[in-house]
């Protein structure tokens, strides 16, 4: 795992991860944290955030398969790892075609568990027994923390996994919690030829 701290954002030759958190900088998403120099983010923290974030998927799973109240571990997920409370939070899920973007809370909620939106049927309902998370890299800065790589999620009827693509970026909300600000997840290319 590599990772990149106190790095220029702006570079015409970086990737566009570089350019999202410069769009998110330049956006204004840290309102509402204090005024003053936020913790940075360490290693540490987002590695825990993505610990807590695949359990979280598990665990909507179990509870929906125990016929317990799924859809309030859904909001609870949501609202805790999320930073829609601030505002817009940029989320590309992997299974969304039609409604590709989920800015909104309802949105992303609908997205785990189905409900507000036709084509989402549900996707933390799968159900899941494990996510794994292999970063590609990381980047730890003073006021977010991004990363990239290749998650799995372990199919809890047949123990199969299926490799999903992600891009996470993170900021530290004004109780010192990290929030999720952009959540792009993708089905890795798969050559016709």
């Amino acid at each position: 795992m590599k990772i990149y701290s106190k790095r220029l954002l702006f570079n015409p030759m970086r990737s566009t991860p570089i350019i999202f958190l410069l769009i998110i900088q330049m956006a204004g998403f840290s309102e509402g944290m204090d005024r003053q120099a936020p913790l940075p983010i360490s290693e540490a923290e987002l590695l825990a955030a993505q610990k807590t974030w695949g359990e979280a998927i598990v665990s909507i799973g179990k509870a929906y398969t125990q016929r317990q109240d799924y859809k309030a571990e859904a909001i609870k997920t949501v609202d805790e790892l999320y930073d829609y409370a601030a505002g817009p939070v940029l989320f590309k899920p992997t299974k969304a075609a039609k409604n590709q973007f989920r800015s909104s809370r309802e949105s992303a909620i609908s997205y785990f568990v189905g409900g507000e939106i036709a084509e989402d049927h549900g996707f933390a309902l799968q159900p899941w027994s494990a996510v794994r998370f292999e970063n590609s890299a990381i980047i730890l800065e003073e006021s977010f923390a991004a990363a990239m790589g290749n998650y799995f999620f372990t199919n809890a009827k047949s123990g199969v996994e299926a490799k999903v693509e992600y891009s996470f970026i993170y900021r530290r909300d004004s109780q010192g919690a990290l929030r999720i600000q952009l959540h792009h997840s993708s089905l890795p290319y798969q050559p016709e030829h």
